[in-house]
């Protein structure tokens, strides 16, 4: 564990580095993790919508083939009514008979008319099925493209990655833990993962905003741990920096 102010600066300068060149490498990838998760869930919801129409024809189809066997039924009604009307022996019979054949005809006539709204409706959701197959079919091929990209990316720098990670990790032993959450807190609260920055012409290498001249003494005293007073980042003399690339980075 580091003891002296100037070994626990270098430390955190050392991770800062190397945390950095592992944020170049996410940088490379830019939002294409990101758009692959949203491609996934719109090809998702796209094949969602398709199987609800293919099942929505489906069962209009079905409806199709009830009301056929309906108008069969019906059908062969009417033609054994009209022959017992061939032989009723009066007037109330024959009277019986005809309501039950206009019944039937109206079970018909209400069976053809569903029929052809049905058939409309297919013709309809047809229409719309070839519009979301071809989403789907566009969403894949998108999706596809940008996962090769993604791809391509990640095995060129996958190697590296795995290299930075376990040097971070090594790196990370040398922080005592209350710098080491400190830091990573910093780390997560700015968009560039800056934690530790160098003074650049007396202003933070970080937000830019003017360093007392007192503080800025310090600094090159390396005296003791100093932070930002307008955005808390680290601040370490330009030098750690300088020392870390000469002396170079944890294998």
């Amino acid at each position: 564990m580091e003891n002296t102010i100037t070994d626990r600066l270098k430390a955190l300068t050392t991770l800062q580095v190397l945390d950095s060149k592992l944020d170049e490498i996410h940088r490379l990838r830019g939002s294409l993790p990101e758009e692959v998760s949203d491609l996934e869930d719109d090809l998702e919801g796209f094949e969602t919508r398709k199987r609800r129409i293919e099942e929505e024809i489906k069962s209009l189809n079905n409806d199709i083939k009830e009301r056929k066997a309906r108008i069969e039924e019906f059908s062969g009604q009417i033609k054994k009514y009209e022959e017992q009307q061939m032989n009723v022996k009066n007037n109330r019979e024959f009277d019986a008979l005809r309501k039950e054949i206009e019944y039937a005809n109206l079970e018909i006539l209400t069976s053809e008319k569903k029929i052809r709204q049905y058939q409309d409706q297919i013709e309809q959701k047809k229409e719309l099925l070839e519009q979301t197959t071809l989403q789907v079919d566009d969403k894949k091929r998108e999706l596809e493209e940008k996962k090769k990209e993604l791809e391509v990316i990640i095995s060129d720098t996958m190697a590296e990655e795995e290299k930075l990670n376990k040097r971070i990790e090594a790196a990370a032993k040398h922080v005592e833990a209350r710098h080491l959450n400190g830091y990573r807190k910093i780390r997560q609260n700015m968009r560039n993962g800056l934690a530790v920055v160098s003074t650049d012409r007396l202003a933070c290498g970080g937000c830019f905003s003017i360093i007392p001249p007192q503080m800025h003494i310090e600094l090159k005293q390396r005296s003791r741990m100093i932070y930002c007073e307008n955005c808390g980042r680290i601040l370490v003399d330009e030098s750690f920096f300088n020392e870390v690339e000469e002396e170079g980075l944890p294998a």
